[in-house]
């Protein structure tokens, strides 16, 4: 659902194709193709997923090769059991880690912060001490619904994860299939437990509606992903408008008070759901090979990668420049010396980076980091 590209990300795979490198040594460099890409049809994109490796001077022996499904399910420890304990838990952790898609849990964790804080700004004679421990179990309870939504749909994009995001765990075989069933069990089980006992039987329905949008968008039959309106509609509704609206909902509750909206808040909500919009078509930008290979339509595909970049542009600048003219028409309810020149800034920033897209012709490295400060900024 998310583009990613985690610092941690740069890993071997636990099961290395056959090499012979006898052949490579004497292939001489008359294809089109760059060295890397050469070499990465044999070390299923090095330099993508696992730490460790090993250098020899023999060619490796040649074996009988594990289908990649099979792989995908020995998981960590598959390789070098050898190792220190230690090091192989280090390595699991990793893998978790990137199983939970970082900028995710950093988008969520900071939109039900400013969610909360502006609650709290509004009603700063009821804060208490003891509403803490209720917000960090809110806050852990969303980050587990976000795990479930980002683990399911890895469990079944492992093929298409292969050709377009390879260092994630499962696709790199750094984490087993069962490894990651037991973790979005665990987090569906420990969230829906957390918003049932703590925040009423409202929020307890958006947070099961929201896990069950994250499963129909990736798991068969339904498998919406591959519907593109209805796509972007989900990512919209979850990322948008139920994150925003449950988490002001929540803390009012908590607080005592009955839910009510005021211009802040829905200028947050509405500000957040567009961006969201965005995120929603964009982030197939950098995906486009593994999903025409895999039928999956989305509108990358469909209207093309420069079409789609320019579409999510245009969404993002004129966001921006709502809420400038929001500051300025409106500066009982926003803080026009902070709103307007950042927003400002923003826009240009946008339009520069979009500048960069065009000129670099769409390449795909830099799909991923137009997508990525596209993610970023929507925090």
């Amino acid at each position: 659902m998310e583009l990613s590209l985690s610092p941690t990300s740069h890993r071997v795979p636990s099961t290395i194709p056959t090499l012979n490198f006898a052949k490579l040594s004497s292939t001489k460099a008359t294809t089109s193709q760059p060295l890397f890409l050469g070499f990465s049809k044999h070390f299923n994109s090095i330099g993508l997923n696992h730490h460790s490796y090993r250098c020899c001077s023999n060619a490796v022996p040649k074996r009988p090769q594990r289908p990649s499904s099979i792989r995908a399910c020995t998981g960590v420890g598959a390789a070098g059991s050898d190792r220190p304990l230690a090091e192989r838990l280090l390595d699991l952790k990793d893998a978790c880690w990137r199983f939970l898609r970082p900028h995710t849990i950093r988008g969520t964790a900071l939109g039900s912060f400013a969610l909360v804080a502006r609650a709290l700004i509004e009603n700063t004679n009821l804060i208490k001490w003891s509403l803490l421990f209720k917000a960090f179990s809110g806050l852990f309870a969303l980050i587990c619904g976000n795990g479930y939504i980002v683990g399911i749909n890895q469990i079944y994009d492992i093929s298409i994860d292969k050709v377009n995001k390879p260092y994630l765990p499962i696709a790199a075989g750094d984490l087993s299939v069962q490894s990651a069933w037991f973790l979005v069990i665990f987090f569906a089980a420990a969230g829906l437990s957390i918003a049932g006992l703590n925040f009423g039987p409202f929020i307890f329905s958006l947070y099961t509606l929201g896990l069950f949008l994250g499963t129909i968008y990736s798991v068969p039959p339904l498998r919406m992903k591959r519907f593109p309106v209805a796509a972007f509609l989900i990512i919209a509704t979850v990322r948008g408008f139920l994150l925003n609206f449950g988490v002001y909902y929540a803390t009012r509750a908590s607080l005592g008070l009955a839910f009510e909206w005021s211009s802040p808040v829905v200028f947050i909500t509405t500000f957040v759901t567009f961006f969201a919009l965005v995120i929603a078509i964009t982030k197939d930008l950098p995906d486009v090979e593994g999903d025409r290979k895999y039928q999956i339509s989305t509108f990358a595909t469909k209207l093309g990668v420069r079409n789609i970049a320019f579409l999510g542009s245009g969404i993002l600048l004129v966001n921006y420049i709502v809420s400038v003219l929001a500051a300025i028409y409106m500066p009982q309810a926003f803080r026009r010396w902070l709103l307007i020149p950042a927003h400002t800034i923003f826009a240009i920033s946008l339009i520069y980076q979009a500048r960069i897209l065009e000129q670099a012709n769409y390449t795909k490295v830099i799909y991923y980091i137009f997508c990525k400060k596209v993610i970023v900024a929507t925090y």
